[in-house]
């Protein structure tokens, strides 16, 4: 059998909800080494172990979107849902992800040690960002509904950036048909006073979440920097794409990954719609493979294609028939597509 090429891409924060609770059990039990070694490294650290989270009879947002326990979460149904890519079928040229899905590519992609330096390096910035993390982001659509760019949201989001009041707002991460903004509590609030309703839904305010990828976090690199060693990095086996769009190639530095995810990684802007723009055109795969939880990656990663007209699709309902026909990106959150990535 002639494998297909494949670029993966991580999720980030937010993907664990209460349709997620139980997706450990569901697709990899509790007993896998990994899952294992999350747990054993949260139990040793007085938290909560991943499987217990993962197995209670009701999703609570105090305790599963809580940062360090959402980040144990995903980190463990994303590397196990990497692990359990179907390998005859598929070759894994190049891993991507968003925001906090680059330390899972970091895993993914050999340069951390997926049962040991990558959870430390998950659990210790979700316990930086819990214990130092200030502000917090929302989010704001850039395209309508159809994935159209939207010359008046755009509009919408450069005057809330030049606003008087907004000189701690910053763009956190683009994301496909929508960027994020994040900044002090303040600069938040002025914002979503000033940018224009859409729908029911936007701006979004995001609970629990602090000013990711924005100068406001330099405190939290500096710290991240003085307690997270270069012993957790390697060279790494697989190709990365990183939250400028930069490759990094098997055999890479340690190091400058090192400086790169615990300096520029943490408070400048991560722009998750130009590594998608990067995996495509730099490795042209056959497919992407989206890792679970959940489903919220889908739409950023088909937008950023619409948006590039890649197969000649640019829209929303072209991208639709698209996926139901023969599915460009696979989404292991979804059933049907999981199928399709793990041969079971």
């Amino acid at each position: 059998m002639v494998r297909e090429s494949v670029v993966v891409v991580a999720p980030g924060r937010g993907t664990y909800n209460a349709t997620e609770l139980g997706y450990l059990q569901r697709h990899h039990g509790t007993q896998g080494k990994l899952i294992r070694a999350v747990d054993d490294y949260r139990i040793n650290r007085g938290r909560t172990a991943v499987s217990e989270l993962d197995g209670a009879a009701k999703f609570s947002p105090s305790q599963h979107s809580l940062g360090s326990n959402a980040a144990g979460l995903i980190y463990a149904a994303a590397l196990a849902d990497f692990q359990a890519i179907d390998r005859e079928r598929y070759e894994v040229v190049a891993v991507t992800g968003n925001s906090m899905g680059w330390y899972l590519a970091l895993a993914a992609a050999g340069v951390t040690d997926a049962t040991a330096g990558g959870i430390v390096l998950v659990e210790e910035m979700a316990r930086l960002m819990d214990e130092r993390g200030t502000g917090g982001q929302l989010v704001y659509p850039l395209v309508d509904d159809n994935w159209c760019s939207s010359a008046g949201y755009q509009q919408a989001v450069a005057d809330a950036l030049t606003d008087s009041g907004a000189e701690e707002l910053f763009i956190s991460i683009r994301l496909g048909g929508s960027v994020v903004l994040a900044g002090s509590d303040e600069a938040l609030h002025r914002a979503l006073a000033v940018l224009p309703k859409v729908g029911e839904r936007y701006p979004l305010r995001l609970a629990r979440h602090a000013a990711f990828h924005t100068p406001l976090l330099k405190h939290v690199s500096e710290q991240a920097l003085k307690c997270l060693g270069v012993e957790l990095f390697s060279a790494g086996e697989t190709a990365l794409i990183d939250g400028r769009g930069e490759i990094w190639t098997a055999g890479s530095d340690p190091e400058a990954i090192r400086q790169y995810t615990l300096g520029h990684q943490v408070s400048a802007t991560y722009d998750f719609t130009r590594a998608i723009e990067v995996a495509v055109r730099e490795f042209a795969p056959d497919r992407l493979i989206v890792l679970g939880p959940g489903t919220a990656m889908g739409a950023p990663v088909l937008q950023t294609l619409a948006a590039m007209d890649w197969l000649g699709l640019n829209d929303r309902e072209a991208w639709q028939q698209r996926q139901r026909q023969d599915p460009y990106v696979l989404g292991m959150g979804i059933e049907s597509q999981r199928t399709l990535v793990t041969g079971n």
